[in-house]
């Protein structure tokens, strides 16, 4: 969009503080792609609006794995990884998969835990504590892994930076790589490190996360075992029926749901809509998801407790609950999980105000990139308080807990500015004491003492920060009358799903409505329900998710009958057996 174009609906600042802007559209390109494919013109236009032309919408569409999933040799070190795999498994060997703590650790460790018993192997897996041991293989832990009998450790969303720490597998046990985190030079010298993101890999796959970089190896795995005859007079392990773990990787660690992804995601979500993995199964029955499996049950609902137990609990809770196959268990591991996240939240809670705070004085100091910190803030939970920055002051954002003069902090980027680029940097120059990440999540470690000094070098390298708005931008994909929002009109849009990073859900504003009657629901009254009416006499029910407070909040329970433009998301919900159209509002103004 042009910077001189003019607001939409002249929207210059929002309730929020956003600009509304129209998505720029070539009208004549989404007519011709919905003739050509014989789409409905909203969809065509859609399409279109999102660089899409008649030779890849198709495939969009319908995103095929036969069509996406690459030869997984044209990973650097792939072959060579899944040979020494396969001839873990025909030697029954005792493997030891070392994994993050995080969603994408889990994930990814869970996929080789569970590949790797059913092809016959012993398998221990180890999560190092976020408190004690910090991110990555550390020595001790990997030492402890080869004094148990290992003799092939494979560290998941890890490992490439640790250069040190495999040292003491030197000897004992050969080590493989399956990470996706930004390398800085070469790899350390294990037997395999397989990264899209090492500096060497040809394959152009920089947006897989770590769960799809040990799908692929899974793959090229029972592909080398199939040539050798492994399965002979036998049935080969469903990988596809893995891809639940997959595709909640996938989406909880942001990577863009394009290309492969989507596919990954899309066929993912019709594994878990089957609630067949007895862990997940009981996570969304105790978070009370009951309804229609998407990206957002991903992210919003099993995402955050499974990463609850990294945060602030056992490191391996999340791992035990993909692998749990007894229900009674699973359900255990599920509710601790769901306490877990809201002791998290707590924590969170007592962190985010004074984070705020800070973050408003950064940003009215025309800082370009948000530092805070405090003293006796929880490592566990600066990750989700940088998002929470980011997302309101639109800046790259680190947040800090100060303890004993270190600071151990995480951060979260914007579109367009890569911070794990500049945190490795910082760590390489030796101004930090550990640091990586990718681009638009990172964690560092670093002397309370040398924090300024981090700051400003995280400003010299993301230079371009200074230069966003205060607030980001509102892209909405058009107008409609409350009328319009039909559920046929949900069904068209919903054709784009999944939703997420690199695939944002339309946005659509209603123009002039009025609110008929609003009111508080859910736990803690964090959501806003309302009845809306338009100037054509339509009626539609909207709701506003983590309005506890806050001025859309305030918009939309004091607007005492005037016309209001809300922006939001239209979607077909399904309630005993009915479908109707549902209104996600996510922004408004007086009209």
């Amino acid at each position: 969009m042009p910077e001189d174009a003019p607001a939409a609906l002249d929207v210059t600042a929002s309730v929020t503080g956003r600009r509304w802007s129209w998505r720029a559209a070539d009208e004549r390109a989404g007519m011709m792609l919905a003739q050509r494919l014989e789409l409905p013109e909203l969809l065509g236009r859609l399409l279109a609006a999102r660089g899409l032309a008649p030779d890849t919408a198709a495939d969009f569409l319908d995103p095929r794995l036969r069509v996406f999933l690459p030869d997984p040799s044209v990973l650097i070190d792939m072959d060579k990884a899944a040979a020494r795999l396969a001839r873990a498994v025909r030697a029954r060997e005792q493997v030891a998969v070392f994994a993050d703590y995080d969603v994408d650790g889990a994930c990814s460790g869970a996929l080789m835990v569970q590949a790797l018993r059913r092809y016959g192997c012993q398998v221990a897996h180890y999560v190092p504590d976020r408190l004690k041991e910090g991110y990555g293989p550390n020595a001790p832990a990997i030492a402890a892994l080869c004094e148990a009998g290992a003799t092939l450790i494979v560290c998941v969303d890890c490992g490439i930076a640790a250069h040190q720490a495999l040292e003491a597998a030197r000897g004992r046990a050969e080590v493989v790589i399956l990470d996706h985190h930004k390398a800085e030079g070469p790899p350390p010298p294990v037997l395999a490190a397989v990264n899209p993101n090492r500096l060497d890999c040809p394959s152009g796959l920089k947006g897989l996360c770590a769960g799809g970089v040990a799908f692929l190896a899974l793959v090229a795995t029972q592909r080398e075992l199939r040539r050798g005859g492994f399965f002979e007079g036998g049935a080969e392990p469903d990988l596809m029926a893995m891809l639940d773990i997959v595709a909640l990787a996938t989406v909880c660690d942001v990577m863009p749901l394009t290309g492969v992804n989507r596919a990954l995601v899309t066929q993912g979500i019709k594994i878990l809509a089957k609630r067949g993995r007895p862990g997940l199964a009981a996570l969304m029955e105790v978070a009370g998801a009951r309804g229609e499996v998407s990206a957002h049950t991903l992210g919003f609902t099993l995402g955050p407790r499974i990463n609850a137990g990294g945060r602030i609990a056992e490191p391996d809770l999340g791992l035990r609950l993909l692998l749990s196959e007894e229900p009674a268990e699973a359900r255990a591991i599920a509710e601790k999980l769901d306490a877990v996240n809201r002791r998290r939240q707590e924590v969170e809670a007592g962190v985010l105000t004074d984070a705020m705070t800070q973050g408003e004085a950064q940003l009215a100091a025309g800082r370009g990139v948000l530092l805070v910190r405090g003293q006796g803030w929880h490592p566990g939970v600066v990750g989700i308080v940088a998002s929470r920055l980011k997302e309101k002051f639109n800046r790259p954002a680190c947040v800090a807990g100060i303890d004993d003069g270190i600071a151990k902090g995480s951060g979260r980027s914007v579109t367009g500015l890569d911070l794990g680029s500049a945190v490795i940097w910082a760590r390489s120059s030796g101004l930090l004491i550990a640091g990586g990440g990718h681009a638009m999540a990172a964690g560092f470690t670093c002397e309370e003492s040398r924090l300024e000094e981090f700051h400003a070098l995280l400003e010299e390298r993301l230079a371009g920060a200074a230069e966003l708005p205060a607030a980001s931008e509102l892209l909405l994909d058009g107008a409609l009358t409350v009328r319009a929002a039909t559920v046929e009109m949900a069904g068209h849009i919903a054709r784009l799903a999944p939703f997420g990073a690199g695939n944002e859900e339309p946005v659509f504003v209603l123009r002039r409505c009025r609110i008929v009657k609003a009111d508080r629901v859910g736990a803690e009254g964090q959501v806003v329900r309302a009845f809306l009416e338009g100037e054509d006499g339509g009626r539609l029910k909207a709701v506003c998710f983590r309005a506890k407070e806050g001025p859309l909040a305030g918009l939309l329970l004091g607007s005492g009958g005037a016309p209001l433009h809300l922006a939001g998301h239209l979607r077909a919900e399904r309630w005993n057996d009915q479908v109707s159209a549902g209104f996600q509002i996510v922004d408004g103004c007086r009209a």
